[in-house]
């Protein structure tokens, strides 16, 4: 059976320091932060990934996961080698990648192009085994996972063991649909963001979403990762670090108590 522990996604503030975002997650008993690779641990300034890694353990925090913005197949081998580096002078064996360009939907994809994206993330699994980390792609709106018979064909053609599928729903997704998407590709899903979003992208607290995510949560206790697994906290309503405090708390309530 697998357990979620309460997480955090730095980019939840991205105007944050790292020791900020620190000692935020620790006081709202978050166990793990994703530290962001666009502010706070930059892809190659390993001397600044070492000193936060040491800031979290530190704090009594693990580092859940690398949170990459490699855009496959936008991407030189030089951008994987600098992201693994720098994952592993965090202390992160695992990172999480795009798949496809830069906010472009799975059914502007020619089969060709789709090919070509889903030969590179083949090519991103396969470096990043030889530095002994897992990779986990975006399920998100605008990528190659913004739909579930897209991510299908992804699961289908990256068999890759060290490959997996965070998850999260569309916003305004209903239950029923987020419950599929989660019956579908339940057993390759690694990690969790977790937020409370409308479908016009306006944010609400977690408690008026919190049955929802209790039935996800309880939906996702099977599968192949074998890994800590966390349902991290990503953006709340306002970017408010109050919001977030009583978000953490419905958090822990919705995974201690499932």
């Amino acid at each position: 059976m697998r357990f979620f522990e309460p997480g955090l996604c730095s980019v939840t503030f991205r105007s944050l320091s790292p020791q900020a975002v620190i000692e935020l997650a620790a006081a709202n008993g978050i166990r793990s932060i994703e530290w962001g690779a666009d502010i706070h641990v930059p892809p190659g300034d390993l001397a600044n990934a070492r000193d936060v890694a040491a800031r979290t353990a530190e704090a009594g925090l693990s580092v859940s996961s690398y949170g990459s913005y490699i855009f496959a197949p936008d991407f030189a081998p030089e951008d994987v080698t600098a992201v693994l580096e720098t994952a592993k002078a965090l202390g992160a064996g695992h990172i999480r990648i795009w798949p496809g360009s830069r906010k472009r939907p799975s059914a502007d994809y020619s089969p060709h192009e789709r090919r070509a994206a889903t030969e590179a993330l083949a090519t991103i699994a396969h470096m990043a085994n030889d530095y002994g980390m897992t990779i986990g792609l975006e399920y998100h709106p605008n990528s190659l996972t913004d739909t579930l018979p897209s991510a299908l064909q992804l699961l289908q053609d990256l068999p890759m063991p060290n490959l997996f599928f965070y998850w999260q729903p569309a916003p305004g997704l209903p239950l029923e649909d987020a419950l599929t998407e989660i019956s579908e590709m339940g057993s390759r899903i690694c990690h969790l963001h977790v937020f409370a979003w409308l479908a016009d992208a306006s944010r609400l607290p977690l408690h008026e979403r919190a049955e929802y995510w209790r039935a996800c949560v309880e939906a996702l206790l099977e599968g192949d990762w074998k890994k800590p697994a966390f349902a991290m906290l990503e953006f709340v309503k306002g970017d408010d670090v109050g919001q977030f405090a009583e978000d953490a708390v419905v958090l822990r309530d919705i995974l201690y108590r499932t």
